[in-house]
């Protein structure tokens, strides 16, 4: 098959960018995504210019590094997939593709299709941790885990951090990512010791780094690769609710004494 490529080229952060159109001709439906690009990159190349930039690592769906709107939408057109696990039999032959970064306040452009995302590691260093005590810690196979909770905490843990529920928000709110990396833990016996002081540390990075509120538009559940339901937010806010009333009362009361 045969496309036209229209893909956001942008040579620094800061810089100005543009959409500029390539033709990618006899793609096979059995290429990713990633390896049609890899076929027009190699072209750019053979004729001297700049290849296009785009993240990508495993190119199995874990990694969570690759990652671009398609045409509008988070990944691309098929849902629970990743950017690399998109197959160009999902497009038609003379199709028209727009291929834009992420686009969020916190998530700024490096160069054509990459965007810096290490806000999301700022947000788990704020919190996403448990603390081991030292000794000989007690088996994990050991502690009974409910069904549920279990299932929960892995759902929440399916979590690659690509940032597609970011973009695909208009607010351009983490509240998925944050919400899902509090609740694996906070699901958890061993992550009950810091469960809201988690959920408060956590939630004020991600404020701290300008990414914007949720009003639980739901769009991020849609473009999340791994299905992560919103109803984890929901978890989020319950546990970011009590830590700050705790806090308020422990403070009110320390300024009595």
């Amino acid at each position: 098959m045969n496309l036209t490529l229209h893909v956001w080229r942008q040579p620094a952060a800061g810089a100005a960018g543009k959409f500029e159109r390539y033709e990618a001709r006899d793609v096979s439906p059995e290429m990713s995504f990633l390896e049609m690009l890899d076929v027009v990159n190699e072209g750019l190349i053979a004729a001297g210019q700049a290849p296009i930039a785009f993240d990508h690592d495993c190119r199995e769906g874990i990694c969570g590094m690759c990652g671009m709107m398609i045409s509008g939408a988070a990944h691309g057109p098929m849902k629970m997939t990743t950017t690399c696990q998109l197959h160009m039999r999902s497009f038609k032959d003379g199709d028209e593709l727009w291929l834009e970064p992420w686009r969020a306040r916190a998530f700024t452009v490096v160069r054509d299709l990459v965007v810096d995302r290490s806000a999301f590691d700022r947000i788990i260093q704020a919190g996403g941790f448990v603390s081991v005590n030292t000794g000989s810690p007690q088996d994990a196979n050991a502690i009974p885990i409910g069904k549920q909770e279990a299932d929960e905490a892995m759902d929440a843990a399916a979590c690659i951090g690509c940032g597609a529920c970011v973009a695909a928000c208009p607010n351009g709110s983490a509240s998925l990512f944050t919400a899902a990396k509090i609740s694996h833990l906070g699901l958890l016996p061993q992550g009950q010791p810091e469960r809201y002081r988690r959920a408060l540390r956590m939630v004020a990075q991600m404020d701290l780094e300008h990414f914007g509120g949720c009003t639980l538009f739901g769009e991020c559940q849609e473009a999340c690769p791994k299905g992560i339901s919103i109803d984890f937010i929901a978890r989020m806010n319950r546990d970011y609710l009590r830590a700050a009333a705790t806090a308020r009362e422990e403070r009110a009361v320390g300024g009595t004494g």
